[in-house]
């Protein structure tokens, strides 16, 4: 016999004993799955089952949360503010780390990324505006440990950012810097970051024009405007070099950095924005990990856990969550 159909009786014969005088209750102002968890709490609650009707009441809270934090359809049509971030390991002798990027106000993480070694730079994400904390952890770390190093952003509307561990391991830091998205007309933008510590400084050419003269390491320079076209790169050191040969689109935007290689250097060219005024592609190459949910998760896998919990408090066994502790906001 069922522990609802238990339930459905004992609340039967309650609404017996009281005489069918009685006016049934309000129906609940809570939409679909919440008030089907409200009167789900109702029946445990007749059937004697509190540690269930518990685990309901939670559940039902969380639905309360989430309907607040979920805008209603009828505003869907209001365009969200968004903005782009990137995240970037720039620090020759740091081992690999993992990435959390978290919203201000949420311990969950928005974006985790795992070993991610010296030269990794994503794909830019697509986010919504608000402040944020990135935060760097020793690879495999667990998600609650403190961050090796963590710095905040606000990310405003239309904007795009890059975040980079850079300098020596001795002195690691978190860096942010402002992307540009629009570029003159008929020209290419271009930026250099200097993330070789192998030579003490570097200069970079684009054809036989010199750019940048005597770079330091974690040097970054403003966005100059160069003519569009095949182009050849080269950054030379006190004892290394590099060179490649690539075309760059007018009304475009190019970030190029630097970086060590065994035995010489390596200039990496990213895209910031293709095309005047055209944004950065989203969907960067970045899953949700460790201990994050994706969000908006559905209130559908939390009730499941709430009823799995009811199973277990009928058959008089201790109910375990299986949820993973959430990670740390890190502050």
């Amino acid at each position: 016999m069922s522990v609802l159909s238990s339930a459905v009786r004992a609340r039967n014969s309650a609404a017996g004993k009281a005489g069918s005088g009685k006016s049934a209750p309000p129906r609940s102002a809570l939409p679909g799955r919440a008030a089907r968890l409200a009167a789900l709490i109702r029946l445990c609650a007749a059937a004697g089952l509190a540690a269930a009707a518990l685990a309901l009441a939670a559940a039902l809270a969380l639905a309360g949360t989430l309907a607040l934090a979920t805008p209603a359809a009828s505003a869907s049509a209001v365009p969200a503010k968004m903005g782009w971030l990137r995240l970037a390991h720039l620090s020759p002798n740091t081992p690999p780390v993992d990435v959390y990027l978290y919203s201000f106000n949420n311990p969950f993480a928005r974006i985790v990324l795992h070993h991610v070694s010296y030269g990794t730079v994503s794909a830019y994400q697509h986010v919504a505006v608000g402040e944020y904390t990135v935060a760097m952890r020793a690879a495999g770390a667990p998600a609650g440990t403190r961050p090796v190093l963590a710095t905040t952003l606000n990310v405003r509307d239309g904007g795009a950012w890059t975040v980079a561990g850079i300098g020596p391991n001795s002195g690691l830091r978190l860096e942010v810097f402002a992307d540009r998205l629009t570029a003159p007309p008929h020209k290419a933008l271009v930026r250099i970051i200097q993330a070789s510590m192998n030579q003490n400084s570097v200069s970079v050419a684009f054809g036989g024009r010199q750019v940048s003269r005597m770079l330091t390491f974690t040097s970054v320079t403003p966005y100059q405007g160069v003519a569009p076209g095949a182009v050849t790169v080269r950054a030379a050191g006190g004892t290394e070099h590099a060179a490649f040969t690539d075309h760059l689109t007018a009304n475009s935007i190019y970030t190029l950095v630097v970086l060590d290689d065994v035995g010489h250097l390596k200039i990496e060219n990213l895209q910031d924005s293709a095309g005047s005024k055209v944004m950065p592609n989203g969907g960067a190459s970045m899953g949700f990990g460790g201990t994050a949910p994706r969000p908006g998760a559905p209130l559908a896998a939390w009730a499941a856990a709430a009823l799995a919990g009811l199973a277990a408090a009928a058959g008089g066994a201790k109910a375990v969550s299986r949820r993973r502790r959430p990670a740390l906001h890190a502050r």
